[in-house]
């Protein structure tokens, strides 16, 4: 491909986005720049702080918990006061909490606090990603998903590399710093980003009906898509749970698994925008399928690794699946997400994720210490294989093209225009379609989101 060719591709994946996306995917990747916490806890209470390691797993699993427990209530902060005050809050909260950790000494504080960051953490996610998907077009939100995880994964790149040269000058350092970026963010928000959410309107003289999180609970298409979701979870995460783990015991040094992870992060940024450029309008389901496929057998392949090379290669195929399904994922959580409860939707898909992130590591513990580790890498392949096939159930039927806001929504419940209706016409006029349209998002909103309807990722933490 040409130089000029080149130009045009990142051109025109970057044109056409609103202002406010870019204040918002500029928060996310500052944000990530600061991710001193999630990288060097665990080496933090082991070397610098002398605890064991069952310690320092207990003092991830409260974090994990702590992201569990804000999911919910997160969403529906973003739904009732708003997504910039709950992204104002969460972040002024995480800031505060971090810095806090960095001074705690007794072990029950260090656990207490930890549990808070990752409550404060998590609960800024619903908020990003209703936001998102309430400024940004419809038509556009698959690209601007990828270009938000591109930003996740460029930032978190980025900071482990820092991070590990301010570790060994100070843990604290890198405490304070995560806590000065992640306010950073909060600014850059409460400056540049307007509030997003969707006005409720009466039409026809009838009131909207209320969504609540048993509105979001009752959905068996969208809680079908929130478990599967976990599922994929659930493979993921072992990237950072068993694969060390497995690794070690065949005898490979941290730095070979160091080695073999980083082409996890490199690809991302290499490919994310290109592969965006080549699903963004290919069929969701098959695109989630395939993930999901890739995801499993991916992991599963780790089982005949014998060689830096071959699990090199692990990595690329999971990794290939990450970058097809975090956007399409997110894009098809927003086309069945109503307008007015996009931030409970959200907030109820952050939840299998953060689901993930605590039992993830019990699950990979047990299967090791009981069967091997053999019996996991054969159950991702497993429950790649049972997602691949839920995703494939679940889509069909799916209409081809999304409702348009004025429509009842997978969920059965009227996603409302944000602005107010034309004066009636000598006859009733119809709502009708300017284009595909993701059900419950609006047409003409100037807001987006941070998640696309067409995939989601790693929650890619996966980051997801």
């Amino acid at each position: 491909m040409s130089v000029v060719a080149l130009k045009r591709a990142a051109k025109e994946s970057v044109s056409g986005l609103p202002r406010a996306f870019w204040w918002l995917w500029t928060s996310t990747l500052v944000n990530r720049l600061g991710a001193f916490v999630a990288t060097y806890t665990a080496l933090y209470l082991t070397l610098e702080r002398g605890y064991s390691a069952s310690y320092a797993g207990l003092v991830a699993a409260l974090h994990g918990l702590g992201g569990v427990v804000s999911s919910l209530g997160a969403g529906v902060m973003a739904d009732r006061l708003g997504r910039r005050p709950t992204l104002l809050i969460a972040q002024t909260s995480t800031a505060g909490s971090v810095a806090l950790l960095g001074f705690m000494e007794h072990p029950v504080a260090i656990a207490a606090v930890a549990g808070l960051v990752g409550m404060t953490s998590n609960a800024s996610r619903p908020a990003v990603q209703a936001m998102m998907a309430d400024i940004v077009r419809p038509e556009d939100r698959v690209r601007a998903f990828s270009l938000n995880y591109w930003a996740i994964n460029l930032g978190f790149a980025i900071s482990s590399a820092c991070a590990g040269l301010v570790a060994e000058y100070s843990y604290l350092a890198g405490f304070l710093g995560e806590a000065v970026l992640t306010l950073v963010c909060a600014v850059v928000v409460f400056a540049k980003l307007p509030e997003s959410r969707p006005s409720r309107v009466t039409t026809g003289g009838t009131a909207e009906p209320e969504i609540g999180l048993g509105t979001v609970l009752r959905d068996g298409r969208y809680m079908g898509v929130v478990g599967l979701s976990f599922l994929l979870a659930l493979i993921f995460m072992q990237s950072s749970v068993a694969l060390p783990v497995a690794m070690g015991m065949d005898g490979w040094s941290p730095s070979d698994y160091g080695l073999v992870i980083a082409l996890n992060g490199v690809l991302i940024v290499a490919l994310q925008i290109p592969v965006t450029r080549l699903i963004e309008h290919r069929d969701p389901q098959r695109l989630l399928v395939v993930s999901a496929l890739l995801a499993g057998y991916g992991f599963g392949l780790t089982a005949f690794a014998g060689s830096l090379g071959v699990y090199a290669l692990t990595v690329v195929v999971w990794t290939l699946a990450e970058i097809v399904n975090s956007p399409t994922q997110m894009g098809l959580v927003v086309r069945l997400s109503p307008v007015h409860g996009r931030g409970r939707y959200q907030g109820v898909h952050t939840l299998s994720w953060s689901a993930a992130a605590l039992l993830a590591p019990l699950m990979a513990g047990y299967v090791i210490d009981h069967f091997g580790a053999a019996w996991l890498w054969a159950s991702c392949a497993l429950i790649g294989t049972v997602a691949a096939l839920g995703y494939w159930l679940l889509m069909r039927g799916l209409p081809a093209g999304p409702a348009e806001p004025g429509q009842h929504g997978p969920a059965g419940v009227p996603a409302q225009r944000t602005e107010p209706a034309p004066a009636p016409a000598p006859a009733p006029a119809e709502l009708v379609p300017a284009g595909p349209v993701p059900a419950g998002s609006p047409t003409a909103d100037p807001h987006g989101g941070g998640t696309s309807t067409a995939g989601s990722g790693t929650g890619a933490d996966p980051e997801a």
